[in-house]
């Protein structure tokens, strides 16, 4: 027996099965698409035809119901409708200038919540932009810029004069000593130096753009981690003090987890943030959105 042939329906033909669909009547469709009703019924009897199969019960009801077959290729041509609109908006996109795709580099010093919050908004606004997220810290946010493996960067201030990055500011973050209530320093009346004799937690480099370089370190006993996670959960146990974004720690310091520490050589800093890209490069709308998104965003209450 030779397999029945069937025929290609078009987009439209599809399209009105969706929106009989959708709104349960020829009619409903016709007002819904601006047609005429005799054309919705033409064009469901044509894909009816080319499938070889009924779409919709017309007997013994005044509104059409989908059959079986209807209902299970229902998701099918929804997918392909949706499949084409998306790609007419990234046409539409690419004719007003829009990237098609962005790779996006974020100092781990910015706190996830911001983040998450402008990013949600950010594929609200440019659904047809294809987002890369990268999380770094230190020098190795600006490498990756640098390198090409990035189109933007919402990076510390090391290295700022870099002769092949483009900056704009976009904010600071309150960086603040901290450690666990039961750690030494966390008493009273600390005297000078005595920081120094205690481990401090430090965030390490893995660029080699800062390479050497430390920052707000002041002890000679230090443990030094490539990740701000880890950091945290170690001065949680009491392990060491430590410089941490306000922001991060605010919920430890609320219920007593950690402690500001008030020492006399005030570590702590104002961590300040710029977006950069090359200069050889041109920030799109999307990207110019995203820088102004995250200056918006660490701007003082």
């Amino acid at each position: 027996m030779l397999p029945m042939k069937l025929g290609d329906p078009s987009l439209d033909h599809l399209r009105i099965f969706l929106a009989v669909a959708e709104h349960g009547s020829f009619g409903g469709a016709a007002k819904a698409m601006g047609r005429a009703v005799s054309a919705v019924s033409y064009g469901i009897a044509q894909l009816e035809a080319q499938l070889a199969l009924s779409l919709f019960e017309r007997e013994g009801s005044r509104r059409p119901v989908l059959t079986a077959a209807g209902a299970g290729l229902l998701a099918e041509a929804r997918g392909i409708a949706d499949g084409v609109d998306a790609l007419l908006a990234k046409a539409r996109s690419l004719h007003a200038g829009q990237e098609p795709a962005l790779t996006l580099v974020v100092d781990v010093m910015v706190s996830g919540e911001l983040t998450a919050r402008v990013l949600g908004e950010f594929r609200r606004m440019f659904p047809t932009c294809s987002l890369t997220l990268r999380i770094e810290g230190l020098g190795a946010v600006a490498a990756c810029v640098i390198d090409g493996g990035a189109d933007l960067a919402i990076a510390g201030p090391v290295p700022g004069d870099h002769p092949a990055l483009e900056r704009q500011a976009v904010g600071e973050i309150d960086l603040i000593p901290v450690a666990a209530p039961s750690h030494p320093l966390a008493q009273p009346d600390i005297a000078p130096g005595e920081s120094r004799r205690h481990l401090q937690l430090v965030l390490t480099d893995r660029s080699p753009l800062t390479e050497g370089r430390e920052f707000s370190v002041l002890s000679p006993l230090t443990w030094r981690l490539g990740d701000l996670g880890a950091k945290h959960s170690l001065l949680r146990e009491g392990l060491g003090w430590g410089n941490m974004p306000r922001a991060m720690v605010a919920g430890d310091l609320a219920g007593g987890a950690l402690v500001e520490l008030d020492l006399p050589e005030k570590p702590g800093a104002h961590y300040r943030l710029s977006a950069q890209w090359r200069r050889d490069a041109r920030l799109g709308p999307a990207a110019s959105w995203l820088v102004d998104a995250f200056r918006d965003g660490l701007a003082p209450a």
